[in-house]
């Protein structure tokens, strides 16, 4: 998908003062630390319109991005960050979980996983959220860059053992009965540029 603008329209917390405008919306949403700055700034091709940090937790408020007038990308906090108040990572719960459940215009959900370890128990209480609420969900496995081949297949291996009876498969592609997969997933890399096309046709396909 070709930027042809780009504008951080809010930066709120409180559902009630959510943009109202009717655009669909496509979320971005991950465990602190996963990737999810990098992801955006390689798909935005800018280098710092979300701010990329190495202490995790960063991201504390809902963020939404206009792209190209047509349709928000929108950066939830990240989840599971220890080094805050039980009160705000309870608050920050609340919002995402309401957020994945009631926004009518929320076409999609761009889930982060870091692909070089097993999904955490945050992890799992967001898809299974995501299953509950009847979202859309993309997969996408950060920091790609870092495993090796064999590597790749245990995590993918992993992923489906956490889907029984769910069909799961890359982006784009069809199961046995020619079907795309209910649970898609592409291995992303932000060093490399890796699964950026294979993202943005996902949210394409949703908006």
């Amino acid at each position: 998908m070709k930027i042809k603008s780009l504008e951080l329209e809010s930066t709120v917390l409180d559902y009630s003062k959510f943009p109202r405008s009717g655009m669909p919306e496509v979320a971005v949403s991950g465990r602190s630390n996963v990737g999810k700055s990098s992801l955006l700034n390689t798909l935005f091709t800018r280098k710092n319109i979300a701010r990329v940090s190495k202490e995790p937790g960063k991201t504390r408020t809902v963020n939404f991005f206009v792209v190209n007038g047509k349709f928000y990308l929108v950066d939830l906090p990240g989840y599971g960050y220890a080094r805050v108040s039980k009160v705000q990572r309870e608050s920050w719960q609340r919002v995402i979980a309401g957020y994945l459940r009631h926004r009518e215009t929320l076409s999609g959900v761009v889930q982060l996983v870091d692909a070089r370890h097993d999904p955490t128990r945050d992890d799992l209480m967001l898809f299974q959220r995501l299953i509950d609420a009847e979202k859309d969900f993309l997969i996408v496995l950060t920091k790609a860059d870092k495993l090796k081949r064999s590597q790749r297949a245990s995590q993918v291996a992993a992923l489906r053992s956490y889907f029984a009876g769910i069909s799961i498969g890359p982006a784009g592609g069809k199961d046995e009965n020619g079907e795309p997969f209910e649970v898609p997933f592409v291995f992303s890399s932000a060093v490399t540029g890796e699964g950026k096309d294979v993202i943005w046709k996902w949210i394409a396909e949703r908006i």
